[in-house]
């Protein structure tokens, strides 16, 4: 019967413009243009504002015409994901979003490291979002005294960190502040207008002061009234698990394999190791590959000029070999990440049309001495096959897909399980012989591995289990956890700490790797064994990539329905 109702890939377009218009800084991030010199409003009234947009859509699409299967897949990625915001956003964790890594605190920054500055009119665009950035942090200061007065809140532990942050952006260290290092940039150009130099220099100042003002803001008022616990409890780890993996765990089953795999992948290192420097355990070659001079760079550009050439070798090796990888999609960019942020390294995706590229990020904490070993299976992760391959791939299939599967469509679980598994499928394709290498796949493993056990360990407040030579009995503490984290990762402990903190202001990201990989690996088998003869890896991952991002559990069904 013929309905007036817009279909699913009408839905999808219109959320898509109204969520660029709601959430400016989280379009630049999507790569949705239109909006570059808007900043996000993070009060209270707009974020209920973006949820109100969110059920109305929920509705539309409940009313939706069944379409081809296509369509049914497109309906349920954004069911899902519109739910699972709306149930965070209802149980107010708005506003007490803040953390190291990916809080407003952080976004109102780095949108800049996303904006072009190649020509006057971009540098326009730039100043004019630059002039938002004290209305911004007004916003985001609007919604965490809010969830103050309503008692959500904050942890102190992530309330110091993020002040320390906000001091390096607002000029309160012995470090350039960020604001002022593009005026720098600007004056060492060629674009010459000395009237818009001088307004962003005027613009640049008032952000690093309203920066400095957020921090001492954090410091006097917020830090008070934080949480001394930095455990969020069953509850809300369950809801923050779910939204970050798309599928319901069973967290005391999860904690244990997360122990059982530690303990397979430092088994593993341990023959590693053994290939290397037999008798010497892996400690004295991790030493050995650290202090290596063949097995390091020193300084930024050098590191950025060879994790560009190794993304673009195996772009070039990789297509047509094990992926079809589309011409736009083969620019992917390597980059040094400004000072201030958090230790990890991280990826930003193309804009919609490929008129950006897309990038790695590389936090340097102010080291200019660069060990190789653990690198190469990190830029696997985050550029080819990582997340670049599977985040540009998608956004080229604007035929197949719906605008919001391409543009918005996010789980953790899905992403960053496709990233690891994308590091341990580089071992298994042959790019991953050197021992050295090996041993950093590993050791990346072990470090996510170990994300699941203290993750879960720290915020559900549960005890080393007893026959553990590290604490058994005792219950996970952040005093606990960052020697272990440090011991089983075999990184730097300045890194580990950011990283402690991360998973302490995040609860439940950082389970999603491993959880993840666990899945991918998990629907590889099961394909595998029900096609027999008929499996074939290609064609295995492009049907799963072309799918788009989506929920674990959805991703496992959809899979589990595949023929070739």
């Amino acid at each position: 019967m013929p309905t007036d109702d817009p279909t699913v890939r009408e839905i999808a377009d219109r959320y898509v413009e109204r969520y660029a218009a709601l959430d400016p800084i989280g379009a630049t991030f999507a790569g949705l243009t239109g909006h570059d010199a808007e900043m996000t409003d993070y009060g209270p009234e707009a974020a209920d504002e973006r949820a109100e947009h969110d059920r109305a859509v929920l509705e539309d699409l409940g009313r939706a015409p069944a379409g081809e299967d296509r369509d049914r897949v497109a309906a349920e990625v954004m069911v899902e994901q519109l739910s699972l915001g709306l149930q965070l956003h209802d149980a107010g964790e708005h506003l007490r979003e803040l953390n190291n890594i990916a809080s407003p605190l952080q976004a109102i920054r780095q949108v800049f490291d996303l904006m072009p500055t190649g020509t006057e009119s971009e540098w326009d665009t730039v100043v004019a979002r630059m002039a938002l950035i004290p209305s911004a942090l007004d916003s985001f200061r609007t919604a965490l005294a809010a969830g103050a007065e309503g008692g959500l809140v904050a942890a102190r532990r992530q309330v110091v960190t993020c002040a320390k942050q906000a001091e390096t952006w607002g000029g309160l260290t012995d470090e350039t502040p960020f604001f002022l290092a593009l005026v720098d940039a600007y004056e060492a150009g060629d674009v010459g207008n000395a009237a818009l130099g001088r307004t962003l220099a005027d613009r640049a100042r008032r952000a690093t002061e309203a920066y400095a003002a957020f921090a001492r803001f954090l410091v006097e008022e917020y830090s008070p009234r934080a949480a001394e616990r930095d455990a969020v409890g069953a509850e809300r780890y369950a809801l923050r698990a779910r939204a970050f993996t798309g599928m319901q765990l069973d967290l005391a089953e999860t904690y244990a394999w997360g122990w059982d795999e530690l303990h397979r992948i430092n088994h593993a290192m341990g023959e590693v190791a053994e290939r290397i420097l037999p008798g010497e355990g892996v400690d004295a070659v991790i030493e050995h590959l650290d202090t290596s001079p063949a097995r390091a760079i020193e300084g930024e550009d050098a590191l950025r000029a060879w994790l560009q050439d190794l993304m673009d070798r195996t772009v070039a090796e990789l297509d047509g070999t094990h992926f079809d990888i589309p011409e736009p999609v083969k620019q992917v960019e390597a980059m040094i990440a400004p000072p201030g942020g958090a230790a990890a390294m991280y990826y930003t995706p193309p804009a919609e049309d490929f008129s950006r590229p897309g990038r790695t990020w590389y936090p340097t904490l102010g080291n200019t001495r660069f060990p190789l070993w653990k690198e190469v299976s990190i830029c696997y992760h985050e550029g080819v096959p990582g997340h670049h391959l599977q985040v540009a791939q998608v956004l080229y299939l604007a035929d197949e897909l719906t605008r919001f599967q391409r543009a918005l469509a996010w789980s953790s679980g899905h992403g960053e399980g496709w990233a690891l598994y994308a590091e341990r499928l580089m071992g298994e394709l042959g790019y991953l012989d050197d021992a050295g290498d090996e041993l950093g796949m590993l050791a990346a493993q072990a470090m996510r591995a170990m994300r699941v056990v203290v993750d879960i360990g720290l915020h559900l407040e549960l005890p080393i289990p007893d026959g553990e030579p590290y604490h058994g009995g005792e219950t996970w503490t952040p005093e606990l956890a960052l020697p272990f984290a440090i011991e089983n990762s075999k990184m730097p402990a300045d890194f580990m700490a950011s990283e402690v903190d991360r998973y302490l202001g995040w609860p439940g990201q950082a389970i999603s790797y491993k959880v993840g990989e666990r899945v991918w690996l998990r629907a590889r088998d099961d394909a595998r064994r029900r096609l027999g003869d008929r499996f074939e890896l290609k064609a295995f991952h492009r049907h799963a990539l072309d799918l788009g991002n989506m929920g674990l559990a959805q991703l496992e069904r959809e899979i589990a329905s595949w023929e070739p």
